[in-house]
């Protein structure tokens, strides 16, 4: 990559983004931070730009100044996107930059999609040319973005990279009911509140801490990669049932999280993991970092923040 171009980053002000901007201006790259409202950020090599990016003019003034995009938006959950399936929360930005990349070639795109919400229940580990699956109208609309970016790189040559990492968390996540469960599970040991769980905790998931994730993404934002779209899962390669993660984040904290389990929603898969060696292979990537050395850093900002 060009040192002098700029990489756009659309969902900049969100706990992945946020992340992805620091690191790529700490690389020497400056950064178009894109988020829908205002926001701050302290590096002088990103530049926050606020609008809609609902429409294809929104992108082609920043599309200009940039050689690479990395779609890190989204506006739903799993959970939040139960009963509404809606075009206007995540593919309307994604089908605005795809419009407004056909004018822009020799354009990177690098997508964060979803490896938990994309592959439905299973019993082995997924690879990336498994069937698609989505039980949420979240996974649907993130295959669907996938596809979209798929027939641009094909029919525009240019270079699509999607990413699908599983349940991400770390330094600066908020807690969101029904998502962010390390998040949350941490401001319920901190305040003593309730927290809610969908099902018995019995089941299975992989975390990924949030620096294995952005190192993934610089990997695959710089590698030279041919024209076409190219699909790699993010993983720890470590599943652990919700209540096994629960039981870590009380030894962390040394505080009892409240619970209450409930009825599992229609939206949850019960199994998920996912095989993250084309990752390996192709971008010389692992993930690094222990779910309880990732546990203890991000118990630690969190006591930072009170």
């Amino acid at each position: 990559m060009k040192r002098d171009a700029c990489v756009l980053v659309l969902g900049a002000g969100g706990f992945i983004g946020r992340h992805l901007c620091r690191a790529l201006a700490q690389q020497g790259l400056p950064v178009l931070a894109a988020t829908r409202q205002p926001s701050a950020f302290a590096h002088p090599m990103i530049e926050n730009i606020s609008a809609g990016f609902t429409d294809p003019t929104d992108f082609i003034p920043l599309l200009l100044r940039s050689n690479s995009v990395i779609h890190a938006a989204s506006a739903s959950t799993p959970g939040s996107s139960m009963a509404t399936p809606q075009i206007d929360g995540n593919l309307r930005t994604t089908l605005a930059l795809v419009e407004a990349l056909q004018s822009c070639p020799g354009r990177r795109v690098l997508y964060l999609s979803s490896a938990g919400t994309l592959y439905g229940e299973r019993a082995t580990a997924a690879v990336e040319t498994d069937p698609l699956r989505p039980r949420s109208y979240h996974g649907a609309g993130k295959a669907a973005a996938e596809q979209f970016l798929h027939a641009w790189a094909t029919q525009y040559e240019g270079t699509a990279i999607v990413l699908r990492p599983t349940n991400v968390y770390g330094p600066g996540q908020s807690p969101r009911t029904g998502f962010a469960i390390v998040a949350t599970a941490m401001a319920c040991a901190a305040t003593q509140q309730l927290l809610e769980i969908w099902g018995d905790g019995t089941q299975l998931r992989d975390y990924l801490y949030v620096e294995d994730l952005i190192d993934l993404c610089l990997k695959a934002i710089c590698t030279t990669a041919p024209s076409g779209c190219h699909v790699y899962n993010a993983a720890s390669g470590k599943i652990v049932t919700v209540n096994h993660l629960l039981s870590l984040v009380e030894a962390t904290s040394g505080r009892h999280i409240p619970r209450k389990y409930g009825a599992t929603r229609p939206s949850d898969i019960r199994h998920i993991a996912v095989d993250a060696g084309a990752a390996r292979i192709a971008l010389d990537w692992h993930a690094t970092t222990s779910l309880a050395r990732g546990l203890a850093a991000t118990w630690n900002w969190h006591q930072a923040q009170e």
